[in-house]
């Protein structure tokens, strides 16, 4: 039965609006993108807390920075490339000095299709987890979304969250998103695990789904809080299943593989661990489907890895099990 999806973006400003009519500290800013972002349904129903830029966005985090200050809540809302690339050293600066700016990123990774590849932000994990003080989070599913922006409004510091263009699965996870606590989706046993980021969550599923189909048991995984990260399960994962493979709408240099091999790279004893993603190359305009499909987010390549990451470890346990046996042996001769 095909899933239901939704696309996380188009909710944007209707989620801000929420919001906003219980707190009156809540502020949203553009460059120009408003139309795209969705949040001109937020201009509409409060034109005078709505600050359009144009296309200035090194000054419109400096006017998030300001609005912070004075004990406001603004809400940075652009494509991924801008408010993580672009306003970059302003984004450094707010954080530095710890304000309470709050950014969304859409159109992130690849979902920006043909709108030109200088647009797609495979880069922006990787810049914004970089800088001290800033909490990254990527919602998987309305839900999260609202809990995500939520979060933001109640934590005191820079928060970004990394929204979906493309099509999600519309479902519901019945734990309650928290920063720095990833959630278990599915758990059918221990040959793997798929770690996903909010973003690549279509391809996440429908991966699974397959290798389900296939007779393996594994776990799929949700990192809904990319910094910090829920340590404790990645270790826990990495010392029960036979290998891990992260999948992310990004790079795979510096981004949510990067982030978990930081982890375990700190262990003496973990799974393997592999990375399906953006390799260090530039990706092509294209339509969002075609292009995560070239560049190695299609279920034939995640299923492909998984395979040989299960192959790799079982073979490896048996060379271990020989070398046992074969030094017992020799103590009986």
């Amino acid at each position: 039965m095909e899933q239901k999806t939704i696309c996380l973006r188009d909710k944007i400003g209707e989620i801000l609006c929420e919001f906003a009519q219980k707190d009156n500290r809540i502020y949203v800013i553009d460059s120009d993108l408003a139309k795209s972002t969705k949040t001109l349904d937020f201009e509409k129903v409060f034109p005078e807390r709505f600050v359009e830029t144009g296309i200035a966005e090194t000054s419109a985090m400096s006017i998030a920075a300001g609005l912070a200050s004075e004990g406001q809540i603004p809400f940075y809302v652009n494509f991924a490339i801008f408010v993580a690339g672009t306003a970059w050293t302003q984004l450094r600066q707010s954080a530095y000095a710890n304000l309470n700016v709050k950014m969304i990123g859409t159109y992130s990774g690849m979902d920006n299709g043909k709108d030109g590849a200088s647009h797609h932000a495979n880069e922006d994990i990787a810049l914004v987890r970089s800088i001290p003080n800033v909490k990254v989070l990527v919602p998987s599913n309305l839900k999260e979304m609202r809990e995500a922006i939520k979060i933001a409004i109640e934590y005191n510091g820079p928060v970004y969250i990394r929204i979906a263009r493309d099509n999600v699965p519309d479902v519901e996870f019945a734990t309650k998103a928290q920063i720095g606590k990833a959630n278990i989706v599915e758990d059918c046993g221990n040959d793997f695990s798929i770690i996903y980021e909010g973003t690549s969550a279509s391809i996440a599923y429908k991966s699974f789904e397959t290798l389900k189909e296939k007779g393996y048991k594994g776990k799929l995984v949700n990192i809904f809080s990319i910094k910090p990260l829920d340590i404790q399960l990645i270790k826990e994962l990495s010392t029960n299943v036979k290998g891990i493979l992260t999948i992310e709408n990004h790079s795979v240099i510096g981004g949510l593989g990067g982030a978990i091999a930081e982890v375990l790279a700190q262990e003496k004893n973990h799974a393997p661990i592999r990375y399906i993603g953006v390799e260090d190359t530039f990706t092509e305009s294209g339509s969002t489907t075609e292009v995560k499909e070239k560049y190695g987010l299609n279920v034939e390549n995640i299923v492909s890895k998984t395979e040989e990451l299960i192959k790799n470890r079982t073979l490896t346990n048996i060379k271990k099990e020989n070398s046992i046996l074969q030094s017992i042996r020799k103590l009986f001769k």
